[in-house]
Order: C-alpha cells, then structure tokens, then sequence
C-alpha cells in the first residue's frame, strides 16, 4: 500500500496567499473593496478584456449572463451536457429551457455541427464550456452564432490562462464566464467573474451582483462627503459579489498562474510521453492553434469495462481519480426534456481524470504512472 493519498485537484497555495488574506483582515475593509476593484482591473488586463466583474462563483457569473442577455421563459439555450451542473442550471435559474448539443469525441468540447442542428427560432443563446482547459472551435461557433444572430457565453471554468489563435480566453466573445472555486487553475478560495468589453453590460453586471445598488458602498464611502448613505435600487438583482479576502487570494494567484499552468502542461506532457505506448487507452490532445490550461487530463478507456477496474485499481494505491462528468442530461432534474445526445450517453462511462495539478511531485507522478502500467486489462 502507498501511504501518502495523491489527490486528483487539489488547491496549490503558499504563505503568499495567507499573508494577502492576513493584510486584509488587519485592513478593517473585508467586503468588496479595493481588493476586489484591484483584481479585476488586473485580470482584465491578463486576459486582454476591458472590463472583468468579480464574483462569489462561477455559477453566479453564468447566471448573470444569462440574465442581462434578457433570456427568459420561453427561450431555448443550447449547452453542452458533459460539464458541472451549473452551465444547465444558469439556463433553468432564468426560467429557459437547455437544449443539449452532443459534444466533439477527441475534445469533448461542445459539436460545432450538433449545435446547428440544435437550433430552433427560440433559441437566443449557447453556453459553450472549454472542457478541461481546452478551448472550443470558437471561429466556427461564433460564425454559426453571427449567421443566426444568437449570443455566445463562454463558459471558462477550466479555461483560466487558456489560449484559442494566440488570444487568451476571456478576451474573443461578448462574455466569458469564469469560475475561482478552491481547485481552479487559479483559485481565490470561492468565486468567480464575468470579463466582457462593453460598457453597459460591465455596468449592468455591477448593480446585478450588488443586489441591484447602482454603486457599491465602496464607491459611495470613497468618494461621497454628504451623501455617501444614498442609494437607488431600479431592479432585482443578487448578492454575488467577491470579497476582498477573496480578491487578496486571486491576486497572489494570478501573479503565479502561468508558473502553476506551467506545471500543470509538464505533467500534462509527462502522461503523454509515458502512457502513449498503451494501446487500450486514448490520451488527450492540444487541438491546433490553441493552448489547454490543462485543467484536467481525461483519459478514455477503449473498452468501459476497464475504467471502473482502474479506479479501483488506483484506490487501493492511494491514487484518486475523478469521472468529468455525468452527463447532466441524465440527472433526474433534466431527464424530461428527453436530449439526444448519443455520444455524451456513452462516452462518461469510458473517461478518467488522473491527478494533475502544481502539488503532484515527480515521485507522485512516477508513482501514478507505474501503478497505471502495471494494470492488466
């Protein structure tokens, strides 16, 4: 038995982070603030977008977005269903329906081709979820999306510090979608953020996140003398904001990402160069003119039978894996919209995660990697 459990995500943080946060909590100002303001301006910047709003999670930003893109009752948005539940749900939260387009075999990223044969006169937008760090055939989406006049949502959860054609993700449509939860590529412990270009909706998505306030206590306390305590609600909006001890943790986090994605791809490279040789699994690959943040790396098993034997087989070695994901159209809560998606029906009970993230060692890895090969299938 290896003693020491390898974990299949876990968060990479150090003293860095804990003095941010430290500084905060010292600083008497916890809640949105100048954190928060100084987090966006700088991940706008990494990202190549005019404006970022930070949030308390990556499903808050995809309920934003789906709210100020005024979709509603009566509405169809196209998603993927191999993602995490709350790509669907963003769609239910505004009271639409999710159509489920089948997916890519080799990328498992949402099927440009599904998604037009997806597409009724209600359908108002599609959520496209770069699976695993892996960017979607974005040119091909948005050039579909343009023809039929229908918004695109970029759903970047995996994808912080991904590129598509040499820009970074967050940067090539109107809204991207990020999420910060504790074992992202770039985690502020929970939270989330909306990057887009245009000034209404940046504005738009700071009244929705702050209860519908049109300027946050922040602003008023900063800048007002007499009046700092007014202020007008015109709509319903969410407590979804970031928080400054949040904000202080993604900031030392963003100044570290292209190190930490860094060793994700090593590890990422590893795999590849020393599993290759096994003929009864399918390694992941970097599509042509992008760049995975490697989020996960998802082996495919040629036969199913083979992928539960190895999860147990890993287990009993102290090695953890992950299935990413269970189709979300088979949940009990979606299986009466009836989708058919064939592939996406089949293909999660043939995938696997193996550990990847910063804190895997070259010995953890030599360790994960030999008990893998020694499998017999």
């Amino acid at each position: 038995m290896d003693h020491k459990l390898i974990p299949v995500l876990q968060p990479s943080i150090g003293q860095e982070e804990i003095d941010a946060v430290t500084e905060v909590l010292r600083s008497g100002w916890l809640g949105l603030g100048p954190k928060t303001e100084q987090f966006e301006q700088e991940f706008a910047k990494f990202v190549g977008s005019r404006f970022a709003v930070a949030l308390n999670s990556g499903s808050a930003a995809l309920h934003l977005a789906m709210d100020i893109l005024g979709i509603g009752p009566g509405d169809e948005v196209i998603v993927p269903s191999i993602t995490f539940i709350s790509t669907v749900h963003a769609v239910s939260y505004v009271g639409a329906t999710p159509v489920f387009a089948d997916i890519d075999r080799s990328t498992m990223n949402i099927s440009p081709a599904d998604i037009e044969r997806k597409i009724t006169d209600k359908t108002k937008a599609i959520i496209v979820v770069h699976m695993g760090g892996h960017p979607c055939d974005m040119d091909a989406i948005h050039e579909l999306a343009q023809s039929k006049g229908i918004k695109v949502v970029e759903d970047a959860a995996h994808a912080c510090g991904a590129e598509y054609k040499g820009k970074r993700i967050g940067s090539t449509s109107e809204i991207t979608c990020f999420s910060f939860h504790a074992v992202k590529n770039l985690t502020s412990g929970e939270g989330g953020a909306i990057t887009c270009n245009t000034e209404w909706m940046n504005r738009k998505l700071r009244e929705k996140r702050w209860v519908g306030i049109s300027r946050d206590t922040w602003i008023r306390s900063s800048s007002e003398k007499v009046y700092a305590w007014q202020y007008f609600v015109d709509k319903v909006g969410y407590k979804y904001h970031m928080n400054d001890m949040q904000a202080a943790i993604g900031l030392v986090q963003l100044g570290k990402l292209d190190r930490l994605n860094g060793r994700r791809r090593e590890i990422a490279e590893r795999y590849q160069s020393e599993l290759k040789d096994l003929e009864w699994i399918e390694l992941p690959q970097e599509q042509t003119d992008t760049k995975s943040a490697w989020h996960l790396f998802q082996i495919k098993f040629k036969e199913e039978a083979l992928r539960d034997r190895m999860i147990a087989h890993l287990q009993e070695h102290n090695i953890a894996t992950g299935v990413h994901y269970y189709p979300c159209h088979l949940h009990p809560v979606y299986l009466h919209l009836k989708a058919v998606v064939p592939l996406s029906s089949e293909i999660w009970k043939s995938i696997l995660t193996l550990p990847i993230h910063p804190n895997v060692t070259e010995e953890d890895q030599e360790r994960i990697i030999s008990r893998i090969r020694e499998f017999k299938p």
